[in-house]
């Protein structure tokens, strides 16, 4: 693993209807079959890991990401129809509506249990 700390951070304004600063901090360098643990403040965890055809962008959505306290969803932003995948950080729910609504974005789907991915895959399954 390689890590290239920027200093000063760049800096770039996002959002939609409330503009805010964000700031890349660095770059991380994986070799396939490495692997980066983040950790919120309230020790929430997240991975990601490096294979030689891409990356796991998450860990396991019903195992291990739940049991970090993260729940996994599939969001759209209504103004650019782009898609993401977000992690809300358990109990933190309200505070994820609210961003949602300021800044337009449409829930697809939640990610977060094993219940929810069966429906999901089974949809697709039936899809022609």
């Amino acid at each position: 693993m390689r890590f290239e700390q920027k200093l000063p951070p760049r800096g770039f304004t996002v959002g939609n209807s409330v503009k805010f600063e964000m700031r890349d901090c660095g770059n991380i360098a994986l070799e396939p079959d490495e692997q980066v643990t983040f950790v919120t403040a309230t020790g929430a965890e997240y991975d990601i890991a490096a294979k030689d055809w891409g990356f796991y962008a998450t860990p396991s959505l019903n195992g291990r990401l739940e049991q970090f306290g993260l729940r996994g969803v599939l969001i759209r932003n209504r103004d650019t129809g782009r898609y993401f995948v977000l992690l809300v950080e358990r109990g933190r729910e309200p505070l994820f509506d609210a961003y949602c609504t300021q800044e337009n974005l449409a829930v697809v789907a939640w990610l977060d249990s094993t219940e929810a991915l069966d429906r999901l895959s089974a949809r697709m399954e039936s899809a022609p």
